[in-house]
């Protein structure tokens, strides 16, 4: 039985936080998540150079998002409610990325991984 008091930080993955083997890595459990989508977003791929996280993925290209022109465009992805440790691993885990909200689909706000550089969103 799940303790939803202590899963209770929105995280929407639109990229290897997904794959079941990174969970497994970070988390020590497979994460359940729930289809949702980043409006307003595109995707684009990003070299990624630190050892351990390409160990964990399989992967040295990973994907980012970023605002989009066109209101159309949106990220597909799921939403994970995970606990503080959760979150702590996935920020070690996410070298190359920022943690920030942003407003989801279905109306929840949410936290993604996205561009250091990029600006937040409205």
């Amino acid at each position: 039985m799940k303790d939803s008091a202590m899963a209770d930080i929105l995280l929407f993955s639109y990229g290897t936080l997904r794959q079941r083997e990174v969970q497994i890595a970070l988390f020590g459990r497979p994460v359940d998540g729930t289809p949702d989508a980043i409006p307003g977003f595109r995707q684009r791929m990003i070299e990624i150079t630190d050892p351990d996280v390409i160990a964990k993925s399989g992967t040295r290209w990973h994907p980012m998002v970023e605002p989009s022109d066109d209101p159309a465009d949106a990220v597909e992805g799921l939403l994970f409610r995970l606990t503080p440790q959760d979150i702590a691993s996935a920020d070690a885990y996410e070298v190359d990325y920022v943690r920030r909200e942003v407003k989801l689909r279905s109306g929840l706000t949410a936290f993604i991984y996205g561009d250091r550089d990029a600006p937040s969103p409205a």
